[in-house]
Formats: structure tokens, sequence, C-alpha cells
């Protein structure tokens, strides 16, 4: 496999990077640990919430744990795939609007 494509063993190197970064790193930690809690929006919204930006970022590794953490949250099947639509959504929402942007750069002079 080439090493352009994302691997799950490129996952044991976090721990590397936690040693070469530490204050970054446990800001990182401390900022992901906000997703599987339960607070003004409960948890299980919260891992749908991170569901949908996964997808939009494309992150295979965000798009298993949060997967995941919402099945145990108590999510439903349908509501991971419309969480997936909402950002599908999103996504054409921001081609189409950069699509205009496009089109205003192509007109001036």
């Amino acid at each position: 496999m080439s090493d352009h494509y994302h691997d799950e063993n490129d996952l044991k190197l976090l721990k590397e990077m936690g040693s070469l970064a530490p204050e970054d790193f446990t800001a990182w930690l401390n900022l992901n640990s906000i997703v599987g809690r339960d607070g003004a929006i409960p948890k299980k919204y919260r891992e749908l919430i991170a569901i949908a930006v996964a997808c939009t970022t494309q992150c295979p590794y965000c798009i298993e744990a949060h997967s995941k953490a919402a099945k145990a949250a108590g999510a439903t099947r349908a509501e991971v795939v419309e969480a997936a639509f909402v950002a599908a959504a999103l996504r054409a929402g921001g081609a189409a609007t950069h699509g205009a942007m496009a089109l205003k750069f192509f007109d001036k002079d």
C-alpha cells in the first residue's frame, strides 16, 4: 500500500508524537475529550455531530471512533446515515458557494 493512504498502523505514531510535542499533544487530547461527554448537548448528539464533521473532514479514524461511540451512546443506524447526509448537504452547499466565488473572480477585470 502506498504511503499516501490511511493505514491503521499510522495511529501507533501518536505515542511518538506525544513524546515529541507533549504540551500540544495533551491539549489535543483534552480538546478531543469534549465530544464524548454529556453537556448542554447530550453525548449521543455530540457523537452524531462528530460523525458529520468527520465525514466532512474525511478522517477515517474519526469516522470509526465516533460511529462506535454513537452506537454505544444509543444512536441508531438511521441517525448515523442522516448525520452523514447532513454533512454531504453542507459540503455540496460549500462547493456551490465557492463556485459562485469562482464566477465572481472570473468576471473581475
